[in-house]
């Protein structure tokens, strides 16, 4: 909840932060406060050391999410944004090997992290070699800038409320998903523990595998059918999960949901300077990201107190809910777009 916490009050604020010292520089230090806190958390061996660093794993991973994902939305084409979150699901997707195989070998998650940390430090120094790349479009954006948005005006802009409901639901739909998918297979389906924890993989899988394609699908699709796209596709995996034959459809049913899943998240994000314009994206960018952490943060719970209520097997029910509420705040937030530049 801390590093929630600080990765939601980083993001909203992410975007007076970079006005002030640009992309780069804020790359640079939100992944080497990351990278502190991961090697501090492989030295605790308290709880209370844990959340002291806490603190500033939440603050630097909310401002780096905010500054790449304007950056690319800003300078880069939609493949590149696919391409970007596939790195994020080959790295999501290789934290926890690393973690089990200290685990394993060693029992020890504290080398475990430590060995993430090293990680983390190697891309800091790779960032700040990388810095006088950055400075060029960076002048760029500055032209571009006028004073930073208030958030009384960010929130009276059209399509901002549709749009913070659409990144909160598309979240939510993936954290529970990956939280909350083994044990609706365990204690729904009667699967084993271990073997339900390595078919939750499938979706990773799924995820990855669905933005890499997706980098390719953008040079003939573009953002909003590759959002309906993806929409079309989970909704596709949520009916296979439920089919009655659950040992021959879970597992691709698992798959698909990954696989609709990737093109959504990338493609609202690029979408953001198209819809509130390159002056605003930055500004809209961060508060993107904090609905999104919210999301990730508070359905988890909500979803377990359903479960534990009333039953596991809401679990497709819920995420099916979730984009239904995703799927109209998209749509919407299109109209409004569309008859925006009509006016124009």
């Amino acid at each position: 909840m801390i590093i929630a916490g600080g990765t939601v009050i980083s993001s909203i604020f992410s975007e007076r932060i970079i006005r002030r010292f640009g992309t780069g520089i804020v790359t640079v230090a939100s992944t080497f406060m990351t990278a502190a806190a991961i090697v501090g958390f492989s030295f605790s061996h308290s709880f209370f050391l844990l959340c002291v660093f806490a603190i500033p794993l939440g603050f630097g991973a909310g401002s780096v999410d905010v500054a790449l994902n304007n950056y690319v939305a800003l300078h880069f084409k939609a493949r590149h944004m696919s391409w970007l979150h596939c790195f994020w699901g080959i790295g999501a997707s290789a934290g926890p090997l690393i973690m089990s195989s200290f685990l394993i070998r060693q029992n020890s998650w504290n080398a475990g992290y430590g060995a993430i940390g090293i990680i983390q430090f190697c891309l800091v120094i790779l960032l700040i070699v990388s810095l006088p790349l950055w400075k060029n479009s960076e002048s760029k954006e500055n032209t571009e800038r006028n004073n930073p948005v208030k958030f009384s005006e960010i929130f009276r802009m059209v399509g901002v409320k549709e749009v913070l409901i659409a990144f909160f639901c598309h979240c939510s739909i993936e954290i529970t998903v990956v939280i909350w998918g083994a044990s609706y297979l365990v204690i729904e389906k009667g699967i084993s523990p271990e073997i339900a924890a390595k078919w939750i993989a499938l979706y990773y899988v799924g995820l990855t595998f669905g933005r890499f394609i997706s980098g390719f699908a953008t040079i003939k699709l573009n953002n909003r059918r590759m959002i309906r796209l993806g929409q079309i596709i989970l909704a596709c995996g949520i009916i296979v999960l439920v089919l009655p034959f659950w040992d021959i459809t879970l597992l691709p049913g698992l798959f698909v949901i990954g696989l609709g899943c990737a093109p959504i998240f990338p493609s609202l994000l690029h979408s953001t300077p198209e819809n509130f314009g390159r002056e605003h994206s930055q500004a809209i960018m961060g508060v993107q990201m904090g609905s999104a952490y919210i999301g990730t943060t508070i359905m988890p719970p909500i979803f377990g107190w359903f479960a534990s209520h009333i039953s596991f097997g809401m679990f497709p029910i819920f995420i099916g809910v979730l984009l239904i509420i995703l799927i109209i705040m998209a749509e919407v937030l299109n109209r409004k777009i569309d008859s925006i530049e009509t006016r124009k």
